[in-house]
């Protein structure tokens, strides 16, 4: 039902509403029943549904263990530990690696860092010599970086 005027006429508002006979409207669209039945066979389906994939997983697995080639005789007689360990070549920190990554990092810190602390020649007939970094960047900040010579350019 359309408010605007029509034609320049007062929408009329205090009159009853009105009434189609032929348009009906029926109480009871969706039924209760027919919900649950549908929710009754989501959950079957569900359920038949997880037990099929726990039966296929239990074939496959099964297929899987029956195919598997066994370890070759060789690692059989090394013993039960070496059949634990990953095969070589063997990263470092896996089980059967001799050396700890830790213990790695923090030795080449440590060489590092005396590096860097170092103080010696490195060339003493050019005169070239290593002090400790911090010393360096001291001695830069009171001094400054020399100027760059430009290089020279021929001129044709």
């Amino acid at each position: 039902m359309s408010t605007e005027n029509v034609h320049g006429a007062e929408p009329t508002s205090t009159g009853p509403e009105q009434v189609n006979a032929d348009v009906a409207f029926e109480e009871r669209d969706v039924k209760a029943s027919t919900i649950y039945r549908y929710l009754i066979a989501l959950a079957v389906c569900v359920v038949l549904t997880y037990a099929v994939s726990i039966y296929i997983l239990r074939a496959t697995v099964s297929m899987a263990t029956n195919s598997d080639t066994p370890p070759p005789p060789v690692r059989t007689e090394m013993g039960a530990d070496y059949q634990d360990l990953p095969p070589e070549p063997r990263l470092q920190g896996m089980p059967g690696h001799p050396h700890d990554p830790q213990l790695d990092r923090r030795l080449k810190l440590e060489t590092d860092r005396g590096a860097i602390e170092k103080t010696g020649w490195i060339d003493q007939n050019t005169g070239v010599a290593q002090i400790p970094i911090e010393d360096a960047m001291r001695i830069l900040a009171e001094k400054g970086l020399p100027d760059a010579s430009a290089p020279a350019v021929k001129k044709k």
